[in-house]
């Protein structure tokens, strides 16, 4: 009888940490959201930016968007909660808006087209994935220094018998 309560103390437990695992993989996934202010064509008609928008993501400044700009911010779970103080045109006047963004699970780089959300386009119209171009990854690649002394020879303190 101990034996058989024993086992299943055991089997719940392991049930119960698979179930903690698993909750803390979707709500503790990070993602880079990148929240463009660009003008976006969806169905042959033109959403236009906003001249000034101020996002605000738990309270601190993240960017300050005109036209063509792109800000980036941090998500730690699945909804991303911003402030946004929109200003239409150039003196006119900030308006206050709050909105929690859903995130999809499967994207860690994700950009949002903020005219085309704000418009109420559906997701597919304002949300895509961020893939760098192979350009920024090769770039990223050739930095790293090819000799042993690790960019010292800039400052005096490379190789001694090239001094000599």
């Amino acid at each position: 009888m101990k034996a058989k309560r024993r086992l299943l103390f055991q089997i719940l437990a392991v049930v119960l940490l698979v179930a903690i695992g698993y909750t803390m993989t979707i709500i503790g996934r990070g993602h880079t959201i990148y929240l463009d202010s660009k003008t976006l064509e969806y169905d042959g008609q033109t959403y236009k930016p906003a001249y000034k928008t101020v996002v605000y993501v738990d309270g601190q400044q993240v960017a300050k968007l005109y036209d063509k700009e792109r800000g980036v911010a941090t998500c730690i779970g699945q909804t991303l909660t911003v402030t946004l103080e929109i200003t239409q045109q150039k003196g006119g006047t900030e308006e206050v808006y709050a909105y929690n963004i859903p995130v999809p699970r499967k994207m860690d780089n994700v950009i949002i087209n903020l005219p085309g959300f704000l418009a109420g386009l559906p997701e597919e119209a304002y949300l895509s994935e961020f893939i760098p171009s192979p350009d920024e990854v090769a770039a990223d690649e050739t930095d790293v220094p090819s000799d042993d002394d690790f960019g010292m020879e800039d400052m005096g303190m490379g190789d001694e018998s090239a001094a000599q």
